[in-house]
């Protein structure tokens, strides 16, 4: 089984276990709601989250190289 590895890069925490049992029109509503709470999100912090993923590339941009191939 292979394992699961969350865009967060959380590995503990509270488990989200979805119910096997939904049915597409409860999946497509989870998923509609999650989309919405994304754009709400995005419209009052956009400003201060292109900023913060702006330091968080140039800090990965400044990690040490150590190619072998080269």
């Amino acid at each position: 089984m292979k394992t699961y590895h969350p865009p967060s890069g959380l590995q503990r925490g509270l488990e989200l276990l979805i119910d096997a049992a939904w049915t597409p029109e409860q999946a497509r509503a989870v998923i509609e709601l999650l989309d919405d709470l994304r754009e709400r999100i995005w419209a009052h912090y956009q400003l201060v989250l292109l900023e913060h993923y702006r330091q968080d590339h140039l800090t990965q941009a400044e990690l040490p190289f150590d190619d072998p191939s080269f």
